[in-house]
């Protein structure tokens, strides 16, 4: 039977980050919460916050001693933190403000602190029966053009050649790495364009004709971690509905 063993989920002071760090809990694991807000959201025994900055790559270290000494070694990474465009619009007047904040989190912040669990994981022996995984919340901007927020949409580019570079340095190891892209999703990120994704919906944009939820993602996270899904590594996961099909 396979056991669970210690989550860090970044970005899970809300979304998909706080449904997903829930989910892992309730599923068995003890999880490390890592987000920006000074305030916790509400925590069941098996979860512990811990306010950080993916950003300052220098802080990385601690953070990761901090957990390791509270809930003990690493066994699964969940990067969900990120943000988007400061503001939406012609990708002609993206400003320099917007694209270095972006990637300085979602892509330099995010790359820094997987490879610090990763050199961390490679130093621990694993336990028995006990999956290793590595899963990235990307985003269908992965491929789907985005004009409105460029700097989100290449960043979100690079978090996928970033899944499938750690998938294959880390597979000899036994830890698996995923990459998952969600589509519309109901989160304080998507509220801004609300309307315009109902409308995106209303009209066919999403084939299941519904908007995702965090849960949607979190139980994907889940199947992974728990290696329910077995000898894959570096592939990604769309969960958007339908919404990365073709249709002509």
């Amino acid at each position: 039977m396979k056991q669970c063993g210690t989550a860090l989920v970044t970005g899970a002071g809300n979304g998909i980050g706080l449904a997903t760090a829930r989910a892992l809990a309730a599923s068995g694991y003890s999880v490390a919460l890592a987000s920006l807000e000074a305030d916790a959201p509400p925590l069941t025994d098996a979860m512990r916050y811990y306010q950080a900055d993916i950003a300052q790559i220098g802080e990385h270290a601690v953070l990761l001693a901090r957990i390791v000494a509270d809930l003990g070694p690493l066994t699964c990474l969940v990067n969900s933190a990120g943000v988007t465009s400061l503001k939406r619009g012609d990708m002609l007047g993206l400003s320099p403000e917007s694209f270095d904040r972006l990637l300085g989190i979602n892509l330099r912040g995010t790359f820094f602190l997987t490879q610090a669990v990763a050199r961390h994981m490679l130093d621990c022996r694993p336990a028995a029966n006990v999956p290793r995984t590595i899963i990235t919340i990307g985003s269908a901007n992965a491929e789907i053009v985005g004009e409105n927020r460029a700097d989100y949409c290449m960043a979100k580019a690079a978090l996928a050649m970033m899944s499938k570079l750690f998938a294959a340095r880390l597979a000899s190891a036994g830890i698996a790495v995923f990459e998952i892209r969600p589509g519309i999703i109901h989160t304080a990120m998507t509220l801004p364009a609300a309307a315009r994704y109902d409308q995106f919906i209303a009209d066919g944009g999403v084939p299941m004709n519904r908007w995702g939820e965090p849960d949607d993602v979190a139980a994907t996270v889940v199947t992974l971690a728990r290696g329910d899904i077995p000898y894959a590594t570096g592939i990604h996961l769309d969960i958007g509905g339908g919404m990365q099909l073709h249709r002509v």
